[in-house]
């Protein structure tokens, strides 16, 4: 019997995960899954309501890490971490993503010679400025199962050397969550709450760093969002790190000005997933919501300068904007207007991605 480790730490990680956990559960005469929390966000509304919306079980192990500077929390998740697979012993770990947790977890896992996957591997912004960005190339370099959500992750692998036999195309695990809990959502009174109609309203999500720790970035922003809201709502869900920033750096006045800018604590994943799906436009710095809105059909503006899911600009809804004030007020107004159509759905987002995972997991162990 396969003993699997699965690594979650942040927001992004539990959508990913859901479906591989039910998946290998399925599979319980062979396999032997545990879910370990590192604890990255642990914030009740960031974090542990995902797992009441997602029907995830509890977490086996949870290291209950909380929040720090990358290095030190990154050290932290490694210093925890290492005990739990020392006394497990599992035959493979499965990280997702591009978060702290995920590379940590990958370091320890390698140095003691236990066998990781990495969901969502190959994906490239090509811009080390991104925290994210180191994240990602250290766990796909470490990695002994890279499985891709997109083609292109895979010509980016091999660009960098990884052997073929490493490389799997096994889809977009983030779209078998959205499959499967949008009859969920339907129920969510969140657009009620906030007296929205449907496809009359604009959602918006704002954390990174580099659009949130400058002022006069922040406030670039805020202003250019002022025309936006003068057509139609902008409901935002805000961030602590982005409510943090907004007060440090005295931009209430500012947000004052904007009263169609409805700001809302974090959402759970049902209430946030019946928002914007029913959205004119999002506009947006996180990276999943490029790929759900892109399935959706639904306008998405990406707040930065590069995207790591390139897929959705070429096939999908998505437009990168930057954070430049002039270009996001531009795009977004023609983006109401002209609201972009996807050319298609990518290639294998069609809610089966946990199936090809546990799959190749299956395949890649001895015996």
């Amino acid at each position: 019997m396969l003993k699997i480790i699965n690594v979650v730490g942040a927001r992004p990680n539990f959508m990913k995960i859901a479906p591989v956990m039910d998946e290998m559960l399925r599979r319980g005469d062979r396999l032997q899954p545990l879910l370990l929390h590192t604890g990255q966000h642990y914030d009740e509304a960031m974090s542990e309501a995902f797992f009441a919306d997602l029907q995830i079980p509890r977490p086996d192990i949870n290291l209950e890490i909380g929040s720090a500077s990358h290095a030190e929390q990154t050290a932290r998740i490694m210093m925890a971490i290492e005990p739990v697979i020392l006394e497990h012993r599992p035959d493979w770990l499965v990280v997702v993503g591009d978060v702290n947790s995920t590379m940590a977890a990958t370091l320890v896992a390698a140095k003691l010679s236990v066998k990781v996957a990495h969901i969502e591997a190959g994906l490239r912004s090509f811009d080390r400025a991104m925290p994210e960005e180191i994240n990602r190339l250290v766990t796909d370099a470490l990695a002994d199962l890279l499985l891709t959500p997109s083609k292109d992750g895979d010509e980016n692998l091999r660009r960098e050397g990884v052997p073929p036999h490493k490389i799997r195309f096994v889809g977009n695990v983030m779209i078998d969550t959205l499959y499967r809990q949008l009859e969920r959502a339907k129920s969510s009174p969140v657009l009620e709450r906030f007296n929205l109609q449907a496809k009359n309203y604009c959602a918006m999500t704002l954390h990174r760093p580099s659009n949130v720790d400058d002022k006069a970035t922040l406030a670039g922003i805020l202003d250019a969002l002022e025309a936006v809201q003068k057509r139609m709502p902008i409901l935002f869900p805000i961030h602590p790190r982005t409510r943090a920033r907004i007060n440090e750096f005295g931009l209430q006045k500012q947000l004052a000005r904007l009263p169609n800018l409805i700001l809302t604590e974090p959402l759970g994943y049902l209430d946030f997933l019946q928002l914007y799906s029913n959205s004119r436009l999002v506009l947006t710095d996180s990276g999943g919501i490029q790929e759900e809105t892109t399935t959706l059909g639904i306008p998405c503006l990406t707040l930065r300068p590069n995207t790591e899911r390139p897929i959705t600009v070429s096939e999908g809804t998505n437009r990168i904007v930057g954070n430049d004030p002039e270009a996001i007020r531009r795009e977004a107004l023609n983006a109401l207007d002209h609201p972009a159509q996807a050319l298609r759905v990518p290639a294998l987002w069609d809610g089966q991605a946990a199936r090809r995972i546990v799959d190749a997991i299956e395949a890649a162990s001895p015996g």
